[in-house]
């Protein structure tokens, strides 16, 4: 059951929290022993989820592909949570062959009895999860393995870190979160307070975009990516299965533009798998959408013209 607190959403905390460094020093939190290495690390990931889907962007555009192998979990999710199975774009479990993800949760942590999440960082070598948590994960991948990947590419800049970060705090809340927010919501009062406060935010956005380009400086950080595995969920999924139905986002013309142009970075389309998000939503949430029809629409272009490059930040 999705846990609420008076009819309220209540995300859990990740409980891995080590991070990989460049020489294995120890990281903000956690313990240290994780240095940066090409194939020593491997991520398990959901193409359905917005926050595993963080990771596989930075991944993309750092060029660690070769660095660091993924395996895909099956789009569906049981009670038990993530699993591995045959589905297009799903991959067995490449370290382990696991059926469970549960099941490389209990090898690292034996009588694990937490929530199994998605993306997970796992150390080969160790042989235990580093880390579970994709905020935490994305500022690894952005710099950590920076002697083997795109080390001219930062998306977290040194001199924007506290605008980023207040911009992420806003979108994490009412945003990211905001969607679950609202569609688990278990109460009237519970949903119209999320609803209100996502749209408020979206607004927010919308104004913020149609004077600049990009959300923070004059660059695509962290907090744009942050945002976009939500907004290019929020018509498909987010506006109809979870009720967040005052506006589409196609009906925000900068907040558009702004998806579409981000979807067509190089290496980005190939990290969004439609199918594996319509799929996991309408078919795994049982309590909202108990037949698991999954809708054939919205049809939507994200290759169409963006017009973005009018804009530039304000100096």
């Amino acid at each position: 059951m999705t846990p609420t607190k008076n009819g309220e959403f209540i995300r859990w905390e990740s409980g891995f929290r080590h991070w990989v460094t460049p020489d294995g020093s120890a990281g903000p939190s956690g313990e240290g022993g994780f240095p940066a290495e090409p194939g020593r690390y491997h991520l398990y990931v959901s193409y359905a989820c917005p926050w595993a889907h963080r990771t596989l962007i930075l991944r993309a555009l750092k060029g660690l592909e070769d660095l660091i192998g993924v395996s895909v979990v099956h789009p569906l999710m049981p009670a038990e949570s993530w699993v591995f199975g045959e589905y297009p774009g799903a991959t067995p479990d490449a370290v382990h062959g696991f059926d469970k993800l549960l099941q490389l949760y209990e090898h690292c942590a034996p009588g694990f009895d937490g929530v199994v999440t998605v993306p997970v960082l796992y150390d080969k070598q160790r042989q235990t999860i580093v880390n579970n948590e994709s905020a935490e994960i994305i500022r690894m991948l952005n710099n950590a393995f920076d002697a083997w990947g795109r080390a001219e590419l930062d998306v977290y800049p040194r001199e924007l870190h506290a605008e980023i970060d207040v911009v992420n705090a806003l979108v994490y809340e009412n945003v990211n979160n905001g969607v679950y927010r609202t569609g688990f919501a278990t109460t009237q009062s519970a949903y119209e307070a999320a609803f209100d406060q996502l749209f408020a935010t979206l607004d927010q956005l919308e104004a913020r975009l149609a004077m600049q380009r990009y959300l923070v400086g004059e660059q695509i950080t962290e907090a744009d990516w942050r945002l976009f595995t939500t907004l290019v969920r929020f018509d498909p999924v987010y506006h109809g299965h979870f009720k967040c139905n005052r506006q589409r986002l196609v009906d925000y013309p900068n907040l558009w533009a702004y998806t579409r142009e981000l979807y067509q970075v190089p290496g980005i389309a190939e990290t969004v798998n439609m199918d594996h998000i319509k799929r996991h939503y309408y078919g795994s949430h049982q309590q909202i959408n108990p037949t698991g029809i999954v809708p054939k629409g919205p049809e939507l272009d994200f290759t169409e013209p963006h017009g973005r490059e009018r804009l530039r930040a304000p100096r």
